[in-house]
């Protein structure tokens, strides 16, 4: 069977760490050529020589993009068909945190939060899917989250966010259904995945229960060590597969999918068990 990301090009926001960076490793491993994005440039740059290392024929085009600013992407994107005169795949990854109970939490950091982790996806989608319609196939990969499935107290914003990509993409994807069959869209909701997500992330005020003292970062690595079981490598390769068998939601480890049961199967009195967890 023919390896559909052979020569495929996959654009990639937020590649500069965790599951961006570990998704343009295994797209190189399969073949893609990339054009890859961060608003990190340095961190951008460290994975494009990991990938220069390992796979020393792949073209790997580098921008820095800030996902909130729409003529950024729009540009970024025009960038990309003008080098590689096709684009197939786009996989809206770039994502930050904050953690704040709704009353603490400052307007200007919703905002923020809200900008890149939901408007970024909307900018990648429609600023891509204009080259996408031009290839032979094409795929959109939006990544929600666990918490675009259920909520938790002190992530009102994230929760937001990742419910509003779940929403947005199953739409797009019944709208490409209709009149693009050759278009796929994927929405990833990815469980605990150790990554350092708390470096492109804000504390917004008082929070509630026991990690009421917590930084972000305090809480990243309290969250890791205890309950992200899922590596970003392992990630990337369930999504990739997924892209593959053109799934059109992908659930990223064991955590993703027994939570997602159980707000399946409990969908309100989840909730109590949320609380009980996090009193």
């Amino acid at each position: 069977m023919k390896n559909q990301l052979q020569d495929a090009v996959i654009a990639i926001t937020g590649a500069g760490s965790g599951i961006g960076q570990s998704l343009a490793l295994q797209c190189a491993k399969q073949g893609s050529n990339l054009a890859i994005c961060d608003i990190n440039l340095e961190a951008l740059q460290a994975t494009k020589s990991q990938i220069s290392a390992l796979y020393p024929h792949t073209d790997v085009l580098t921008h820095k993009i800030n996902v909130a600013d729409k003529d950024q992407v729009f540009q970024w994107s025009e960038d990309v068909f003008a080098y590689y005169g096709k684009i197939n795949v786009i996989i809206n990854n770039a994502g930050v945190a904050l953690s704040a109970t709704v009353e603490a939490m400052q307007y200007k950091d919703f905002e923020w939060l809200m900008d890149i982790n939901f408007w970024g996806v909307v900018h990648g989608c429609k600023a891509f899917l204009p080259h996408l319609k031009k290839a032979p196939w094409g795929h959109i990969v939006n990544v929600s989250s666990l918490f675009g499935l259920i909520s938790t107290p002190n992530t009102s914003a994230y929760n937001s966010a990742k419910f509003a990509v779940k929403g947005f993409s199953e739409s797009l994807r019944i709208e490409l259904m209709m009149s693009h069959k050759h278009l796929n869209l994927s929405c990833v909701h990815p469980g605990g995945i150790k990554t350092n997500i708390a470096n492109y992330a804000r504390d917004g005020g008082d929070k509630l229960g026991s990690a009421g003292r917590m930084t972000t970062k305090e809480r990243n690595d309290n969250f890791n060590d205890k309950f992200a079981k899922t590596t970003p490598e392992q990630a990337a390769n369930i999504i990739i597969n997924g892209i593959i068998k053109k799934r059109p939601r992908i659930l990223v480890g064991m955590d993703a999918k027994a939570l997602d049961l159980l707000q399946r199967l409990l969908p309100v009195r989840y909730q109590k068990v949320v609380q009980k967890v996090f009193s």
